[in-house]
């Protein structure tokens, strides 16, 4: 007989929304166009309420599998690592907080959950043409609020490892163009607005490297993208590889270096549709928006 796949996260947002009582659905369910479906940052709640103020104890463990099945079978213990560390002191898992928008079945639904570190969308391809349900945000303070140089035990600082290997790989004409001062603030969904723009970009343009830079490129996208789940993780490369890979332009930002080392830890790759911001001072904050080209 056939292992039983598990349900996927979609499945599970339909099963918690059909479990929700008349005051939950008040406290936890909107409109499809309310702004709040869209919006993203560093460290919110989506609702005043925390799960553990409005979901009973099984609610709050279906909410934990769909977060879980949002990300690859490879990397969840190290997001959940990040996750409970992260908020432990706010009273870990149990202190995010979640809204649905929309109705299942309609083609119009979507799950947010939010809290430290953390914004994650289950749509269900509901948001036409826009990876992740939108835009999202991870991140760590592995060993306090400021971290160390090399970033020891944070759970996402092997995606800077990986992009300081394009930076090596380039030659001092390509490393003046892709090394810049500072980088973006961090505004909430001010800091991954798409421009469309193929040229003009920050940084250094991914069709003047050579096959093999292109390929470490290539790399890091990979990277950036293993966390999350096989499906999204698809619909991202489609949506990168539709908008033009030689379009996107990479970019190092020497004034946040931690302890002036040469190891860029705030960086960024960008093109006309994706913006994948990396800043790593004082700790890790990764902010990610894809959509199909227009």
């Amino acid at each position: 007989m056939a292992e039983e796949r598990p349900a996927a996260s979609e499945t599970l947002v339909a099963q918690l929304h059909k479990s929700l009582n008349a005051e939950q659905r008040a406290a936890l369910c909107f409109a499809w166009s309310d702004s709040r479906r869209l919006k993203v940052d560093n460290n919110w709640h989506i609702t005043p309420k925390k799960i553990s103020e409005v979901l009973t104890a099984d609610q709050q463990d279906l909410t934990r599998q769909i977060f879980d099945r949002l990300h690859s079978d490879e990397y969840k213990k190290e997001v959940w690592r990040q996750f409970d560390q992260d908020n432990k002191s706010s009273g870990g898992f149990g202190s995010a907080s979640i809204a649905l928008f929309g109705e299942p079945g309609t083609g119009q639904f979507e799950f947010v959950l939010t809290g430290r570190h953390c914004t994650r969308r289950c749509d269900g391809d509901s948001e036409a043409g826009t990876a992740f349900g939108g835009p999202i945000f991870y991140g760590h303070a592995a060993q306090g609020f400021n971290e160390k140089p090399d970033h020891p035990g944070n759970a996402y600082w092997y995606q800077a490892k990986r992009a300081n290997e394009v930076f090596q790989a380039l030659d001092g004409k390509q490393r003046e163009r892709a090394l810049l001062g500072t980088a973006r603030g961090e505004d909430g969904n001010n800091t991954v607005e798409l421009t469309g723009k193929k040229t003009g970009l920050e940084g250094i343009l991914v069709a003047d490297l050579s096959a093999d830079q292109k390929e470490l490129v290539q790399k890091v996208i990979g990277d950036l993208l293993a966390p999350f789940r096989e499906a999204d993780r698809a619909e991202a490369q489609k949506y990168i590889t539709a908008a033009g890979f030689d379009h996107l332009h990479m970019a190092f930002f020497k004034n946040q270096d931690v302890g002036k080392d040469g190891v860029w830890d705030v960086w960024q790759i960008e093109g006309p549709s994706m913006i994948w911001y990396f800043r790593g001072d004082p700790h890790v904050h990764c902010w990610a928006h894809i959509k199909a080209p227009a």
